[in-house]
Order: C-alpha cells, then sequence, then structure tokens
C-alpha cells in the first residue's frame, strides 16, 4: 500500500479523533461543575486544551460563553475537507497516482 494512502488514513483518524475531543469538550461546557482535571475528563482536556488556550487570548468568551472548541471544530472540518474530502488535495493525488 502506498505510504501517502496509510498517511491520508492515518490524518483522517486524528482529525477525526480531534474533532470528537472538541464535540466532548462543546458539551462539557453545558456542565460548569465538571473539573476537567479528574479523572477521564482529564483525556478530553489534555490533547485540547494545548489549541484552546491561545484561541481564548484572541477571542475571549461571548457572554460567558466559550466558543473556542465551536471554532476548532469548524477549522478542523475545513482542514479535512480541504485535505481529505472528495475533491480533496491528498485524494486528488491519490487517484493520480
Amino acid at each position: 500500500m502506498q505510504p501517502l494512502l496509510w498517511f491520508s488514513w492515518i490524518l483522517g483518524g486524528v482529525l477525526a479523533g480531534m474533532t470528537l475531543l472538541f464535540i466532548f469538550r462543546i458539551v462539557l461546557t453545558w456542565y460548569p461543575q465538571v473539573d476537567l482535571q479528574q479523572g477521564p475528563y482529564r483525556a478530553i482536556a489534555l490533547p485540547t486544551e494545548p489549541f484552546l488556550a491561545p484561541t481564548r487570548r484572541l477571542i475571549p468568551p461571548l457572554g460567558g460563553v466559550d466558543i473556542s472548541p465551536i471554532i476548532w471544530v469548524a477549522l478542523i472540518s475545513l482542514l479535512r475537507e480541504i485535505l481529505l474530502g472528495q475533491q480533496g488535495l491528498l485524494t486528488m493525488v491519490l487517484r493520480q497516482g
């Protein structure tokens, strides 16, 4: 199997996993009493917080609502579509080769 095909599968899995983690973060914002440093919530907070912290500095919460996870879901979805979508860059390269 081509290395580029393996790369596209791995990249697709990583992007899907990150999207899922950010969606979990969105749901957890509905429960402010949840401590993200405890238990299974830590597994969601550790990989997402390095992305969310700088985003919060650029775009602070609006009316007390943290929109940074929503921004990252949109950015990852856009990146996934550009690279791996039906007309994505990696998809087109794989079709040619």
